[in-house]
């Protein structure tokens, strides 16, 4: 399974970061983990094939995690010389049905048609969802950001991959990342601007400690996190390995 990171920042417009999104691909499984803003012309810059998307998986409704999905979809139809053919299945918390009826009002009806088969689902925290032979999909509700939000777990060749969103800092999410190889955890502002819905470099590793994960992987950078060195922060608290990650970088989890 490997993971490439496209977008390390947040709302807040950066030169060097653009809003969150993460490829992850596993066999025929090809899952872009959030959408928000920049992550079109940023695969394109990485050389991530994005128009071969099995999947999308969106955490929660903040602009910075969805807001560049109708590009995605517009994108297929009209983005590449021969328009997309094959499936793509879009995942989002409860309620997502619902905000993609409300955008194809204000958008056209292109965002639940656009010329290629789409299928919108709708996932609840639980059980594994299939997305191919041996690759799952699974979600735990991070409610100290949103209501909806979720954090997600990718299982595939005996690794597993968790991606908390946004989150406060939440046991239940320590206990449910038990064990996992890697830990992709927000890390959106320093220790002193602490605030509930988010994780400071010290949260996010204790978060890694109590899951007892092999590898840290620090992201979602607001511009009050950046010269602060939050991996270091983070290593107080979490003996593995530790990295503070810039748009573009990658890893092959279970190694």
């Amino acid at each position: 399974m490997h993971l490439t990171v496209i977008g390390t920042g947040t709302v807040a417009p950066s030169r060097e970061r653009t809003a969150a999104a993460y490829w992850v691909e596993s066999g025929p499984v090809k899952l872009l983990m959030d959408c928000g803003a920049g992550t079109m012309h940023r695969c394109a810059h990485f050389g991530i094939a994005w128009e071969q998307a099995t999947h999308v998986a969106i955490t929660h409704f903040h602009l910075d995690h969805w807001g560049e999905l109708p590009m995605l979809l517009f994108a297929g139809r009209w983005g590449t010389l021969l328009p997309r053919t094959a499936p793509l299945t879009v995942i989002g918390p409860v309620g997502f049905k619902t905000r993609m009826v409300v955008l194809a009002g204000a958008l056209g009806d292109w965002v639940l048609d656009p010329g290629y088969p789409l299928d919108l689902r709708e996932i609840e925290p639980g059980g594994p969802v299939e997305l191919a032979a041996g690759v799952t999909l699974e979600a735990h509700r991070t409610p100290t950001h949103t209501r909806e939000s979720l954090a997600y777990s990718v299982r595939a060749d005996g690794a597993r991959l968790v991606y908390t969103g946004d989150t406060g800092p939440d046991d239940a999410l320590a206990r449910w990342a038990a064990g996992c190889d890697t830990l992709v955890a927000e890390c959106s502002l320093p220790d002193d601007k602490a605030i509930s819905i988010h994780l400071t470099p010290t949260q996010a590793g204790a978060l890694a400690r109590d899951a007892q994960a092999k590898r840290l992987v620090l992201t979602h950078f607001y511009p009050q996190v950046e010269g602060t060195d939050p991996a270091g922060v983070a290593r107080r608290q979490f003996s593995g390995d530790v990295g503070a990650a810039n748009d573009g970088d990658r890893f092959t989890i279970g190694r």
